[in-house]
């Protein structure tokens, strides 16, 4: 167990490396009731989301339908990353990292103020993320029956509320799979039936491995306020389709763009012995760059990270591992998605 954002988090609950292969393979179990679920009410709440958020709200026109965005502040730095929900016209959700909760409530209810919506923190859900080719026949067998056609039928990147639960086709480990936030007092069970039904409980520590090999950002390591999406791996969620919409940051981010953008993130193969970690050296002919996020990948046999370098980074690289420079490819990211290794 370790402090996780304020929350007593399990690093693993056995063998982290059978929990990694379980969700590439079979189905696996996270508690991510850490992460804060916000509901946003009123009329003016698409105005306000638009306002505050990279990507464009715009996008989102079915009930249940999510978006994935940074929120910036006026320098064009990443408050945080979020997940948005559109409900309806008044009524969209938001989850939101554990860590950036105070910060992003505070932040959010100071933009909210002038558009009269109403932030609603939900502390009385839980959230099980439950994923791998197997995970959602799993949890459709825990619905009722009236709900596993309605379950099953999710386009990916959309949820649904069924009852008291709120089930959603997202994830953070590559694999396909539900989030499903319920009452708190019911997740103990959700999760007792899930094991007794072959899905594996998994920790931190499988969820970071996983979410690696996706290639996903984590905040606090792959980008944060003094990172801004552009280059940080993050440009596909940043839109400037709509030139009368004013984001926050939007002013920002055009005059980099306008200057030249100096930094990239890049995904590492390793090709010499060796495991690579955060804040390690990435020495390029184009200039010094740093690994924001490493692990020995479970699935590849391999170690691999993502690493901000210099722009002009070419295909091979150097990482500094406790005094010696060992090779290293940048591949096109993911290296696993769907249980399948992408990079040779």
């Amino acid at each position: 167990m370790v402090d996780f954002g304020g929350w007593d988090m399990p690093v693993n609950y056995g063998s982290q490396i059978e929990e990694h292969h379980a969700v590439r393979r079979g189905a696996g179990v996270f508690d991510v009731s850490h992460m804060c679920v916000i509901d946003a009410r009123g009329a003016r709440v698409r105005a306000f989301l638009s306002k505050l958020v990279a990507n464009d709200v715009a996008k989102l026109r079915s009930s249940g339908k999510a978006l994935y965005s940074c929120m910036l502040n006026e320098a064009g730095g990443v408050i945080d990353d979020l997940i948005i929900y559109f409900i309806d016209e008044s009524y969209f959700r938001i989850v939101v990292n554990a860590g950036t909760r105070d910060k992003d409530l505070a932040w959010m209810r100071k933009v909210a103020e002038p558009f009269g919506v109403q932030l609603t923190e939900r502390t009385d859900l839980a959230m099980l993320a439950v994923q791998g080719p197997n995970a959602r026949d799993k949890v459709a067998e825990q619905l009722p029956a009236e709900h596993r056609a309605a379950a099953l039928a999710l386009d990916v990147f959309a949820g649904k509320q069924l009852d008291d639960w709120f089930v959603a086709r997202t994830g953070y480990t590559g694999e396909d799979g539900f989030e499903i936030m319920l009452p708190a007092n019911e997740a103990a069970d959700l999760w007792r039936e899930l094991n007794a039904h072959g899905v594996k409980s998994a920790g931190l520590g499988a969820r970071d491995t996983l979410r690696l090999e996706a290639a996903m950002n984590l905040y606090g390591n792959d980008m944060d306020e003094s990172q801004n999406p552009l280059e940080s791996g993050l440009s596909w969620t940043v839109s400037f389709e709509d030139a009368a919409r004013d984001f926050i940051g939007r002013k920002s981010l055009e005059a980099l763009k306008a200057a030249g953008l100096k930094k990239k993130l890049v995904a590492l193969v390793l090709d010499d012995r060796g495991v690579l970690r955060g804040h390690q050296k990435v020495v390029t002919a184009a200039g010094e760059g740093e690994i924001t996020s490493g692990t020995f990948s479970p699935t590849m046999e391999k170690s691999i990270a993502l690493a901000r370098v210099p722009r002009d980074t070419g295909a091979t690289v150097q990482v500094d591992i406790r005094g010696k420079l060992l090779n290293a490819r940048v591949v096109k990211a993911p290296f696993v998605r769907k249980g399948q290794v992408l990079v040779a």
